[in-house]
């Protein structure tokens, strides 16, 4: 290497210049030494900084990995859980405890559920050859994820208010349990209506995959839920010993009401004072002619009750209360005088979904005083008179009339009192947390061949607070069918789904129900992993030991398990039917 010009001629000048020379190369190579080590002790530096930070890094991804495997443990689908939640880019940001994952499983979740929504979309918009009823379950799925979503919004919302150190940890571990609850039933509903004919089974099948990963994300979210609020769980916890209604009073109407109802709530309930917001009359004498014309001008997401009169008379027409119609009540003039008809059903080319004659879906929803009905007959097969998705519904003193699928008891949390309930086939259904109460429930004739099932519960998922319980109600036959009850075995119910959950309580049982009491759907499906439980029922079909002998069936003979499926613990009871104005007991 040449030496650089500047440097060369101040190297070839003499004397003092040369002892300059020396002092400069030994001043500059200290200048260059000197640089050398800081430039490797910067060097040094970064590079501990770096590791430093990778190892921070790789400590924050390992801990919240961790914590995302701990948590995904308690799911039915652990690689599912795990897989989706880690390949979030934000995973290593926002996980930081157990409740952090489930925020971050939902958020992920509601991303599935939109890309499903559009599939369906799509399929409903290019697809040729579509039935009508396969567009019908098409549109049934949009509602159904349209609901989804909602449940999920709530669930967000619900997650980051809760804290298991506040008095609010218990209620909202409920309501996140029953939300969660629904949009997995929100899954199953959607593929339901495509079972009708093996030419819905083509559309189910390009909806499948994409209904199923959000039913197990949904079913992963709600393990993860219940696994964090375990302390704070249903049983027992919601009870108030002193709200129960258990006082015995004589009065003029002692026959009609409960033992159990105070006089004073007897008094109020028969004063029915009760002001309507708007008055439904078929002869134009109201504010509108039509049910469906009321709930259309009612207003949306109300926060007060608005009452919707129904005069006496019969209105044929299909009603639905949708989504965004909070807390509506419909008071009738009478169950006998005040009816509300339609006639569709699966035969006719519905979906056992669409074709309620009334749908409620807002929630807080009541009714009194009316009978809903659908007149399509028992060889039409499906065919609803009432479905309820309504969150904390109640009814009073109504009848559902029907033959098959007479009452679709679709989600959330209802509660029925002093109501008359009659069908064939399957006639109370679906997968909501339902108690009746003090109600009549009665078979009727059904087709020539068929058998009389009272329940068909769907619960598919055990985390789910879903089920059916009947408590001090009377278990019949109407007058059709009690001359011909031998030649239509007549059960309790059947498990439509896997885990499907049914109790009788304190009840009375004529001999229309068969000794089995229960009977299967398909061989032996769900029979180890069902639920049906009897507990101090009485009358003739009442007796348990010609009863089923599956893994699933027991009799009750502790309090307090039965305790479990009271109004008070099992809907949690104690914290809204109080606002129904209706009777009720919240124990047993």
């Amino acid at each position: 290497m040449s030496t650089p010009r500047g440097i060369k001629d101040f190297l070839e000048s003499g004397g003092n210049k040369r002892r300059k020379v020396r002092w400069f190369l030994t001043a500059f190579a200290s200048i260059l030494l000197v640089a050398a080590l800081i430039g490797i002790a910067v060097g040094v530096s970064r590079n501990n900084n770096n590791n430093n930070n990778n190892n921070k890094s790789s400590g924050s991804s390992s801990e919240a990995h961790s914590i995302v495997r701990s948590s995904c443990s308690a799911t039915f689908y652990p690689e599912l859980c795990y897989s989706t939640i880690t390949s979030h880019p934000e995973v290593t940001q926002k996980v930081k405890t157990q409740k952090d994952v489930i925020e971050l499983a939902v958020n992920i979740t509601k991303t599935a559920v939109e890309k499903n929504y559009f599939q369906i979309k799509k399929l409903l918009t290019t697809r040729k050859g579509l039935t009508p009823r396969e567009k019908g379950a098409l549109h049934d799925c949009l509602e159904m994820v349209s609901e989804t979503l909602e449940e999920l919004l709530q669930v967000e919302k619900d997650l980051e208010a809760y804290d298991r150190k506040k008095p609010s940890a218990a209620s909202l571990a409920n309501d996140l349990k029953t939300l969660m609850s629904s949009t997995i039933t929100d899954q199953e509903t959607c593929l339901d209506g495509f079972s009708h004919e093996d030419a819905d089974k083509k559309v189910r099948k390009e909806l499948e995959k994409g209904q199923d990963r959000v039913e197990k994300m949904c079913s992963n979210a709600l393990a993860m839920i219940c696994n964090m609020t375990n302390s704070h769980n249903n049983t027992n916890s919601n009870i108030n010993n002193s709200s129960r209604r258990n006082l015995k009073e004589e009065d003029d109407d002692s026959s009609v009401w409960p033992e159990w109802l105070a006089a004073g709530d007897r008094k109020l309930l028969q004063s029915g004072t009760v002001t309507a917001n708007v008055v439904v009359a078929a002869d134009g004498s109201g504010n509108y002619k039509t049910v469906a014309a009321a709930v259309a001008a009612a207003p949306s997401k109300s926060s007060t009750r608005y009452v919707i009169r129904i005069k006496a008379g019969v209105y044929r027409e299909n009603v639905e209360v949708p989504k965004s119609k909070n807390n509506i009540m419909f008071l009738g003039d009478g169950r006998k005088n005040t009816i509300i008809t339609g006639s569709r059903s699966v035969k006719g080319g519905s979906t056992t979904f669409e074709s309620a004659t009334v749908a409620i879906v807002g929630d807080g929803f009541l009714a009194r005083d009316i009978t809903f009905q659908n007149t399509a007959g028992a060889s039409n097969h499906q065919a609803v008179a009432l479905r309820v998705g309504s969150d904390l519904s109640a009814f009073y003193q109504c009848d559902m009339l029907a033959y098959q699928d007479t009452l679709y008891v679709h989600k959330n949390r209802q509660f029925y009192i002093n109501c008359l309930i009659a069908g064939t086939v399957d006639f109370i259904f679906g997968n909501a947390q339902v108690v009746f109460q003090d109600c009549d429930i009665h078979a009727r004739r059904p087709d020539s061949g068929q058998k009389n099932m009272f329940t068909a519960q769907g619960r598919t998922d055990s985390n789910q607070n879903t089920g059916i319980v009947i408590q001090k109600c009377r278990i019949g036959a109407t007058s059709d069918l009690q001359p011909v009850q031998s030649s239509f075995p007549t059960y309790l119910g059947r498990p439509w789904k896997q885990y499907s959950r049914t109790v009788v309580m304190q009840s009375s049982i004529s001999n229309v129900v068969h000794p089995a009491g229960w009977f299967e759907w398909d061989g032996n499906f769900a029979l180890d992993t069902l639920y049906y439980g009897e507990y101090q029922n009485t009358g003739a079909g009442a007796g348990t030991s010609g009863r089923v002998k599956w893994k699933g069936f027991k009799v009750i003979t502790a309090s307090s398990e039965a305790q479990g499926f009271t109004p008070g613990n099992f809907i949690g009871g104690g914290s809204w039917l109080k606002n129904t104005g209706f009777p009720f007991s919240l124990g047993l």
